[in-house]
This record gives structure tokens, sequence and C-alpha cells, in this order.
């Protein structure tokens, strides 16, 4: 389980990518397709065209991170979201993602406050 620091930002990359890609071959994605910074310390997903593989890479103070997960049945819930570009996930969506949810038909609840009772 992936735990992310405050204002960290996760990066979605929507088309599918090749999974022999590691670390370098994911740094150019996000240079290229992304338009971001690969040390900017952002966690950055890709998915590869079964949506059953995930690649997240990060910069970790001094060195990249990945973090890989490969469904050994199933598919990851991202159907009809294989365009060009990224979306920006909170970490919610991120891990309702990881746990192979539909991440864009979950939602939180909201904070519910009592200050009257009747």
């Amino acid at each position: 389980m992936l735990t992310l620091k405050e204002g960290l930002e996760v990066h979605f990359c929507l088309s599918p990518v090749d999974m022999r890609k590691s670390i370098d071959g994911l740094s150019g994605l996000v240079m290229d397709l992304l338009e971001q910074s690969p040390q900017s310390g952002h966690l950055f997903v890709f998915h590869n065209h079964a949506r059953d593989k995930i690649k997240i890479i990060y910069w970790d103070k001094n060195g990249f991170a990945l973090h890989y997960k490969r469904f050994e049945k199933g598919r990851f819930k991202i159907r009809g979201l294989e365009k060009d570009g990224s979306i920006g996930l909170t970490e919610n969506q991120l891990q309702w993602l990881l746990a192979g949810l539909d991440f864009r038909a979950m939602e939180t609840f909201s904070h519910v406050n009592y200050e009257k009772y009747y």
C-alpha cells in the first residue's frame, strides 16, 4: 500500500504503455507524453493495453522508485479512459484503482459534525 505525502500529485497516464518499459522508459514518457518532470516527486501511473498491469514511478529523495501491480485474475477498471494525456487522481482514487475498484464510481463519505441532536 502506498501512502502519499500531503501535497503530492498523482498523474494517471490515459494512454496504455508497453509494460516492458522500466524506470528510464517511463521517465521518458513522463517528459514526452505528460510534459512533467519525473523528478518532481509526484506519482506517475501507467497501465498496459490489457488493463491487468500498473506501474507507478516517482522520485524518492535520491533515486527513482517503481511500484508494480499485476492482477492474476481480472482487470483494472479503466475502460473508456484510453485517450491521450493524463488525469489527476486523489489518494483515495489511487487506492481504489489499485484495489480493482472503479475509482470514477466511488466517492467518499462527507464528514458529519453534529452540533444539535434534535
